[in-house]
């Protein structure tokens, strides 16, 4: 398994949240270079471990283990792929959410504004939807509706009117162009944090990514038997929200049921009460560490 490939956030904290069962089955939802389950599988002795990333580059990872099944599906599939591997309940699963770092350091997948490249964007190239599509084929309204729902972006109109002006006279194919185009609306005291935030937008409504992530924690309830633990790390608010909320009240606008006699629905307990956040020392070796949240909880 490749440790360039990806390396992987909050791994003490993450794996130790799983609370492992030797004989326990377990899910790796996001696969990617193999650092969470490379973990995983030290813990285990006869149990299973099944692993999930939809990039096929993550194929090259994959260990030679016959207690490891590699998927390469989106996660949202989670409870058909676990049958069909012949499961019907997990004892652990874990999502380290977000784009690895092949993935921003592969400069023709047109992930990271860093590169001149096509903008591509697919982590599943099987996929059809790129953002090229997105940005030469989108209405200003759908344009408007990205930028401002995935990318939380503060001049929007600005933005979109400069990407519609720019397309009528020459297709936007590639990040060079791109950047050209929307220039004069980047602040340039927060240049970096402003570009992250479009080109946020962008993969997360070519990847479809919290439809995704909504259906997957869905799935994952039903998959977890009682007792089992769910590990999420987050990298941006839009994420942690979906996940804080669904993990407290059992649905995605965080709004919390009782039932007749007073006591609050729910279906997870909270492992811990507070958010985990790397160290320091983390952020200093690994940088893309520093916006990630880990959140762990057990099913009732």
């Amino acid at each position: 398994m490749n440790e360039m490939y990806h390396v992987p956030v909050l791994l003490e904290e993450s794996i130790s949240g799983l609370n492992i069962d030797p004989e326990g089955v377990y899910l790796d939802l996001t696969f990617g270079g193999g650092g969470h389950s490379r973990e995983i599988l030290k813990r285990l002795k006869d149990g299973c471990l099944i692993g999930f990333d939809q990039d096929s580059d993550a194929l090259a990872n994959v260990p030679d283990d016959n207690r490891f099944v590699f998927v390469n599906h989106n996660f949202r599939y989670l409870r058909n792929f676990m049958r069909y591997c012949g499961y019907d309940k997990a004892d652990g699963i874990l999502a380290d959410l977000g784009v690895s770092s092949h993935e921003f350091d592969e400069a023709d997948r047109g992930f990271s504004f860093r590169f001149d490249a096509e903008l591509d964007m697919r982590m599943n190239q099987r996929n059809k939807l790129k953002a090229t599509d997105v940005l030469n084929s989108y209405s200003e309204e759908e344009l408007t509706r990205v930028f401002r729902n995935y990318g939380e972006v503060d001049n929007v109109k600005r933005l979109v009117g400069l990407i519609v002006k720019a397309r009528a006279e020459n297709e936007i194919n590639r990040s060079e162009e791109f950047l050209q185009v929307i220039d004069p609306c980047v602040p340039k005291q927060k240049e970096k944090k402003y570009l992250a935030q479009v080109y946020q937008a962008l993969r997360i409504e070519v990847n479809g990514e919290l439809e995704a992530l909504e259906e997957m924690l869905q799935q994952a309830e039903l998959a977890l038997r009682p007792g089992g633990r769910l590990v999420i790390i987050t990298y941006h608010s839009l994420e942690d929200r979906i996940v804080k909320n669904f993990l407290k009240s059992g649905n995605f606008e965080g709004k919390v049921e009782k039932d007749f006699y007073g006591h609050v629905k729910r279906n997870f307990e909270l492992v811990n009460r507070k958010v985990i956040v790397p160290s320091e020392e983390e952020v200093e070796r690994n940088p893309r560490a520093r916006s990630a949240k880990l959140r762990i909880a057990e099913k009732l």
